[in-house]
């Protein structure tokens, strides 16, 4: 899975006028945690979370200032202003001690089905999937082949391609992507019958 490099200086608690004062300067503030390790509370750069890709799953290598190796941290929650676009706080989960963790992976679908030909139509159910591996091990994304797709195919979660070391925890028998096939387009006989039964 993809890293990507995010710095990060410390931050001390109950300064109202220093957060104040480092929000205006573009720094977030925001909390570390996670399984063996101590509560951290951090500034990183607004500009740089803004950046993080969105739609694919990442890895956070996260430098702290004064710490010598990275902290290897995943997005867990985002508080926004009023607007619900504007960040202000954000929780970071430090995987450093972490043997596997769950997370949504988005599916990514390649090829044309056959069947699109034939009028139908591809409808994915499940835009992600729920997985669970080692931090190192999480795919960016779960990748489905639809090309051999006919109207009417299903492809399930136990269908799905499974990367090494990876498990998928949703339910193997929920339906992930189908193929509609066509609506029959109804004689002007038909539309006129079903509207006499309907005044009747």
């Amino acid at each position: 899975m993809r890293r990507i490099p995010l710095k990060a200086i410390p931050r001390k608690i109950g300064r109202k006028s220093e957060l104040k004062r480092m929000r205006k300067q573009g720094w977030l503030p925001a909390e570390v945690y996670g399984k063996g390790v101590e509560n951290l509370h951090v500034y990183i750069s607004k500009k740089d979370f803004e950046k993080l890709p969105h739609g694919e799953a990442y890895l956070i290598n996260l430098e702290v200032e004064g710490e010598k190796e990275p902290r290897v941290c995943i997005v867990k929650e985002v508080q926004t202003d009023w607007t619900g676009t504007n960040p202000i706080h954000v929780d970071l989960q430090d995987l450093t001690y972490t043997a596997e963790i769950e997370a949504e992976i988005p599916v990514h679908v390649v090829g044309t089905p056959k069947g699109i030909e034939k009028g139908g139509t591809l409808e994915i159910v499940m835009p992600t999937i729920t997985v669970k591996a080692p931090p190192a091990k999480l795919p960016e994304q779960i990748v489905i082949d639809v090309s051999n797709l006919d109207l009417g195919d299903v492809i399930y979660v136990k269908d799905l391609p499974v990367p090494e070391g990876t498990k998928i925890v949703d339910n193997p028998d929920e339906v992930v992507i189908v193929l509609l096939e066509p609506e029959e387009e109804k004689t002007e006989g038909e539309e006129t019958q079903e509207g006499e039964e309907a005044t009747s």
